[in-house]
């Protein structure tokens, strides 16, 4: 089965500050802020919601087809695709624009300042369907441009391509009528803890009414597992225990990855969310979105001791 993995592509530039902030910033000056600070480096970490999960699928043998937008930037990027052997044939490239990127400045006490220029992820894509065989797929509608992200939920429910819905951070730009659109239909809304309650606020239903517009709620809880809600039971999903905690950042998308590669492959939406666990506990493990790995064999051995665990067969 094929899986379609649309949303952002990014840079993360990610910079530190050898000092704090607060030390800088004189409170009565706040309404006239004017400051500049000198960090130590810069390291450039390949990022955004598509390019996340792609990189987490290429991991566990999958072939992602990924739709995003690029700028005349994105040749780094192709190369790290190819290196990993994710095709980037179905990205397309605005000549005119860079692509979107992250600028994150950390101090001493892990104060964070970004600053995001989403470049050429503010052009519509309009990927034409036609070009793909849809009849054995299912598909991730991720972060990224809004109309595009209305648009395809609503390509694959009239297809009737299976199709996970994960606003994530793009929530603050929804209006509540489209963001229910392309909730309903869906087989899975997954989010936060913090973005179902946005979602939830946003199109005034609270989680029963969007289970009867969605099959499936996944909420992620971090390091406390997720939580699967569907209409009759509530299934809890412990975390599977990293080697090491680094950085959770990345760890959601990674999840995402894993769970999809349950479902393709016919497993239970439970176990389906226990490999999304086994997959984010290899993310958090590592600085950056993309900078971990893992074998096959390394993530089956870790599934299987985590289900022993959870007594899971």
């Amino acid at each position: 089965m094929d899986v379609i993995v649309s949303g952002s592509i990014a840079y993360d530039r990610i910079m530190d500050f050898s000092g704090n902030f607060a030390d800088h910033i004189l409170p009565e000056k706040i309404h006239v802020l004017n400051i500049s600070f000198t960090v130590n480096k810069m390291r450039e970490r390949f990022g955004g919601t598509a390019g996340n999960i792609a990189y987490a699928l290429a991991l566990l043998g999958e072939k992602p087809i990924l739709l995003a937008t690029v700028g005349c930037d994105c040749g780094r990027y192709f190369e790290w695709l190819e290196k990993n052997n994710i095709s980037s044939e179905t990205i397309k490239v605005i000549e005119d624009d860079f692509t979107a990127c992250a600028y994150i400045t950390t101090d001493l006490a892990d104060n964070q300042i970004t600053g995001f220029n989403p470049a050429a992820m503010k052009c519509r894509y309009q990927f034409d369907f036609n070009k793909i065989n849809l009849d054995n797929c299912m598909a991730i509608v991720a972060p990224g441009n809004i109309q595009d992200m209305l648009d395809y939920s609503h390509i694959y429910k009239q297809k009737g391509v299976d199709y996970i819905f994960d606003p994530g951070q793009s929530l603050p730009l929804w209006e509540g009528k489209n963001l229910l659109s392309c909730i309903e239909g869906s087989k899975i809304l997954i989010s936060n803890d913090y973005e179902l309650e946005l979602i939830i606020n946003k199109t005034g239903f609270n989680r029963e009414q969007l289970l009867n517009k969605t099959k499936t709620i996944i909420c992620t809880l971090g390091a406390m597992g997720s939580i699967i809600y569907i209409n009759d039971c509530d299934i809890t999903i412990s975390p599977c225990k990293p080697d090491r905690v680094l950085d959770p950042t990345g760890a959601g998308d990674a999840y995402r990855a894993g769970l999809i590669k349950g479902i393709v492959h016919g497993e239970s939406l439970k176990r389906s969310a226990m490999m999304g666990s086994v997959c984010a506990s290899f993310a958090i493990e590592n600085y950056g979105t993309q900078e971990y790995h893992f074998t096959m064999e390394q993530f089956n051995e870790r599934l299987a001791r985590y289900e022993e665990i959870n007594m899971v067969c």
